[in-house]
């Protein structure tokens, strides 16, 4: 039996002492482990086994601090161990600059594994000091900013961008990535900043809110108040059941593409049971009656559940005219969503026919036209295609996306003209 302490061994050259419990059996990773953490010669600071559940945790991602890293990965399954980790391979200092302008001393580990990004909007507590422990600054209630925007002192925004939630460090900042300016508003003291002072920092993570830039040029920012359950999202053509607060509307259920666009691309972001809050820049024009020009909405929107509209619609036999005429605008919706798809997907045929079932109930919808004739375009059914384009021009002439594709027709023309033409001298040089 194997189970009798083994004499301190080392691993690696910076210090971290190893000492064998219990022997462990199979080289098979990865398990969760329980640990209980203490300072040398003083009191424990942290277990799993208080909290009752073991710890995950993935080796090489620096979810951990580094003599874990190098520690655990010499165990085996069911192994009993202590470690003694240097202070270098613990929670020693970091440099978050690279220059010594910002060190980094963690007091208190956070939780999980993310960490804020730049948009995020985090909650933070936080006390200053001089280096003789003058202080000159301190919230406790929590103070809340979006990483990014120009802060009074820069420091305190590189660290949160490092630290997880519940976590507390000490910053030692240089005076040139300290305070730029101190108000009353910002230090709730009398107290000044000499000029050119180092600080001290105590900085505690709270909690932050992700904020999502939609669109990818910040005129749709989706900030999540609550998480949602799982992984699954809404795609297009789905029905999605939920609230929407905005301006002057509540909206209790509706199908993507009949919302405005911003809003429909934030929510195909959700998952069931998310809360969001979303912001729309209305960019010069109105957003479904609702949003006036050039102005910033704001959304408040709970995803309860969302599924496929077609099961709804697929037998309309007892629907009254009024629920057929609406079932017939919910499966446009759907199918035109479904050509969007397969045209992202490359299966023209498929979006071709999508829109075809479009026109057969609405034979004026510029979508359905404007994806048929890409659709068409892409297998190189070129009448096809401007006659769909001639069509949509007719009901709409100033038309912008279809005006893009006909450019692209009469290139594809001119290309295919020029192909012919070389075909038939081929064919004329070979006969002479």
């Amino acid at each position: 039996m194997e189970s009798e302490a083994r004499p301190d061994t080392d691993i690696g050259s910076q210090g971290l002492r190893k000492r064998i419990l219990q022997m462990g059996h199979s080289w098979l990773t990865p398990f969760p482990v329980h640990y209980s953490g203490r300072v040398e010669g003083g009191a424990y600071f942290d277990s799993s086994r208080d909290r009752g559940a073991p710890f995950w945790f993935k080796l090489g991602q620096c979810e951990v601090i580094k003599g874990w890293e190098e520690g655990v990965a010499t165990m085996k399954k069911g192994e009993r161990a202590i470690f003694t980790i240097p202070p270098d391979l613990a929670y020693g200092e970091t440099d978050l600059t690279g220059d010594g302008g910002i060190l980094k001393k963690i007091m208190t580990e956070g939780e999980g594994w993310a960490t804020p990004k730049d948009g995020d909007e985090v909650l933070v507590k936080y006390e200053v000091r001089l280096e003789n422990g003058t202080e000159v600054s301190k919230c406790d209630e929590g103070s809340e900013f979006h990483l990014g925007d120009d802060l009074p002192c820069p420091a305190i925004s590189k660290a949160v961008k490092t630290m997880r939630r519940g976590e507390k460090a000490e910053l030692s900042v240089r005076f040139s990535y300290g305070f730029k300016q101190i108000g009353n508003e910002v230090t709730r003291t009398d107290g000044a900043i000499p000029p050119n002072s180092n600080l001290i920092i105590c900085l505690e993570l709270i909690s932050w809110k992700s904020v999502i830039d939609i669109m990818g040029d910040k005129k749709v920012l989706k900030k999540i108040m609550k998480v949602g359950e799982g992984f699954d999202r809404p795609s297009e053509g789905s029905l999605a059941k939920g609230t929407i607060f905005p301006t002057c509307v509540t909206l209790k259920c509706f199908v993507l593409e009949q919302i405005n666009e911003g809003l429909d691309r934030a929510i195909m972001t959700m998952r069931k049971g998310e809360q969001a809050l979303v912001t729309i820049q209305a960019d010069g024009h109105e957003v479904s009656g609702m949003v006036s020009a050039n102005s910033l909405h704001h959304y408040e929107v709970e995803l309860i559940d969302f599924t496929k509209a077609e099961k709804y619609i697929e037998f309309d036999h007892s629907f009254t005219d009024e629920e057929k005429v609406q079932a017939n605008a919910l499966r446009i919706s759907c199918n035109l969503n479904n050509a969007a798809c397969k045209l992202k997907l490359g299966e023209y045929l498929e979006a071709s026919k999508q829109c075809t079932k479009v026109l057969e109930l609405d034979p004026s919808n510029i979508k359905a036209l404007y994806r048929r004739s890409q659709s068409y375009l892409r297998i190189s059914e070129l009448e096809k295609a401007e006659a769909d384009i001639r069509r949509a021009l007719t009901i709409d002439p100033s038309n912008r996306d279809v005006k893009l594709v006909y450019k692209e027709l009469q290139v594809k023309q001119k290309e295919y003209i020029r192909h012919q033409t070389q075909i038939f001298s081929t064919m004329l040089s070979r006969m002479g």
